[in-house]
């Protein structure tokens, strides 16, 4: 590790600044490599950097859903940032046009923000601008969730991907926010940690099952989706996501294209070119453009090795041998 004076302001802030309670709590955690920063928590099961774990701690302790509220979750990596453009633009598209559309000037994560980032470094974040139905997301795992979300009747869609591409998205993903002085992290060490469950917000296999369960027994409240099959049938599984958030398409939408110009206006093609997305930034530092890399399936043949993939492949069907799941 670089000595504390060569590193950035922001990883010395992972870890300097706390109160003592946070101290005392993140002491009692397990804790392991973090794929970023410095080291990485297990909070009820799942790993969380620092800030990240307490502002999920807060988030879990503070917010108070809303029987309208419609929340979007995922994994990271699995299709996060196509979903929220998706259900921003059929939540409003009788309120803008395609050539004013919130979309064109604003990174989907600005527009639809993940309600932990609300609660770091404030117990208490204002969210009267959000109004009814409020949109947001969580990568947040379903043990965590506040319990005003579980005992509420707000819709959740959860949208998971093939571990295999979520490993490589992510390593591409957290390596373009590595400190230049770390160094980039090799493919054989994150998916050591990988398969371990050892990655922001994992076990990866944990988080899906946790929500997969939960759908099956509240289909009505939970939406189970899986980024390959909405990739190769784009149109029908934007008709399903709309009519399950309650803004079902019409039979004269359907005849006009409004259909088609969402997929477009939300596609990677279209949101990977936008300025915005080229060369903005979020609050939260991210690039923008950090968030568009391929957005294909099975990029992971171009990374991974036959070892890697029969790892892999054997661990999935282990962790989900009889769930009724499988990819």
């Amino acid at each position: 590790m670089a000595p504390a004076q060569d590193l950035p302001v922001k990883y010395l802030q992972e870890e300097e600044g706390l109160t003592q309670d946070s101290k005392d709590l993140l002491s009692s955690l397990p804790r392991d490599k973090a794929w970023v920063l410095s080291h990485i928590y297990q909070y009820q099961g799942f790993w969380h950097p620092t800030k990240q774990l307490l502002s999920v701690i807060a988030f879990q302790q503070g917010f108070q859903a809303h029987d309208t509220d419609l929340l979007l979750v995922t994994t990271p990596k699995s299709g996060t940032t196509w979903l929220k453009a998706m259900a921003f633009a059929i939540l409003n598209r009788v309120r803008y046009t395609y050539t004013d559309h919130p979309l064109l000037t604003k990174n989907p994560h600005e527009l639809v923000p993940f309600l932990e980032q609300k609660y770091v470094d404030n117990p208490v974040p204002d969210l009267t601008s959000f109004t009814s139905p409020r949109l947001f997301s969580t990568h947040t795992p379903y043990v965590s969730l506040p319990e005003s979300i579980k005992e509420s009747k707000c819709k959740l869609v959860y949208l998971c991907r093939d571990p295999k591409d979520v490993l490589i998205s992510f390593w591409h993903f957290t390596n373009k926010l590595r400190p230049k002085n770390l160094g980039p992290n090799s493919l054989e060490d994150v998916f050591e940690r990988f398969c371990r469950g050892v990655c922001i917000y994992g076990p990866f296999w944990d988080h899906v099952l946790g929500y997969w369960k939960e759908s099956l027994e509240s289909p009505e409240r939970i939406c189970f989706l899986k980024f390959e099959e909405i990739k190769k049938e784009p149109k029908l599984h934007l008709t399903k996501l709309a009519e399950f958030l309650g803004y079902p398409f019409s039979l004269e939408e359907e005849k006009e294209g409004v259909l088609e110009e969402i997929l477009r206006l939300c596609s990677f093609e279209n949101l990977s070119n936008l300025e915005v997305n080229k060369t903005g930034k979020l609050a939260s530092g991210e690039e923008n453009n950090a968030f568009f890399r391929r957005g294909e399936v099975e990029d992971w043949v171009n990374y991974l090795t036959t070892e890697m993939i029969e790892r892999l492949d054997q661990i999935t069907e282990q962790k989900l041998q009889g769930f009724g799941l499988k990819f």
